[in-house]
């Protein structure tokens, strides 16, 4: 299949050989948003951007990303406003709030889901986040291509048959996805592929981390370490996504 703008960044996530071609492509995204949000173009700076920032916010995660990005100015924009925002909208809450009434069997009731407004309020600003909304609409757009091409390309198909997998996390959303991408046929021959894959592919992981744990035995320092030196990271990766041995990125000055 001929190469287009929205099938470069799949094939070249494929290419790296990584763990998890949809790591690599959170890892492109969220970096390109962070330079976007935060960047020398100053887009925090733009009134329609800051209106978008100031109403989603950002999540904790995310606001750990921008500390370390760097651009204290930039930040301090950011958090200016929204912070203007979100006291108008705290107030509001105040102003409406009525306590619930207390009863003896409420005392010892336990309920997952939040029953006071205020703790609701905070729940969903806790959900809220403009760099996690703008990737998520991205991301269905990459598993749109993704179908697309594991059905019409044979040779992305068989790429990503003899790569090395999926991470559990992106794993999971892959047969999610699958669901409303594939009629009965496709999903027969998809399933069972997908399968072997992931069996195969944390079978090697196990036998990475089971090596790495035997290099510490005196009786094997001399060794070859085969393929475990890295195995902690690429272990933490297939189980839960993610670069747990990426540095800090940073604003390129």
């Amino acid at each position: 299949m001929k190469e287009t703008l929205y099938t470069i960044p799949l094939n070249d996530a494929v290419n790296a050989n990584d763990e998890c071609p949809f790591c690599f492509i959170e890892r492109e995204v969220e970096q390109d948003l962070l330079d976007f949000v935060l960047g020398s173009g100053s887009s925090y700076m733009e009134s329609d951007i800051r209106d978008a920032t100031d109403k989603a916010g950002f999540c904790r995660a995310h606001y750990k990303k921008m500390f370390d990005y760097g651009n204290t100015l930039g930040n301090g924009w950011i958090l200016k406003t929204h912070y203007m925002r979100m006291n108008k909208e705290m107030a509001e809450q105040f102003k409406n709030f009525t306590p619930q009434k207390s009863s003896l069997m409420g005392k010892f009731k336990k309920n997952s889901q939040r029953q006071n407004p205020i703790g609701i309020w905070v729940e969903e600003k806790e959900k809220s986040c403009y760099i996690c909304n703008r990737f998520a609409d991205t991301y269905e757009r990459y598993l749109d291509t993704f179908f697309f091409m594991y059905k019409k390309d044979e040779e992305f198909r068989n790429r990503i048959k003899n790569s090395k997998g999926f991470c559990l996390h992106h794993f999971g959303d892959l047969c999610e996805a699958s669901e409303t991408r594939m009629n009965d046929k496709e999903k027969k021959e998809f399933y069972p592929a997908m399968f072997e894959l992931m069996e195969k592919n944390m079978a090697r992981i196990q036998e990475d981390v089971d090596w790495l744990v035997e290099k510490f035995d005196y009786k094997n320092q001399n060794a070859d370490w085969k393929n475990s030196r890295d195995a902690i990271q690429r272990g933490m990766q297939k189980l839960k996504g993610g670069y747990p041995a990426d540095p800090v990125y940073k604003m390129n000055k």
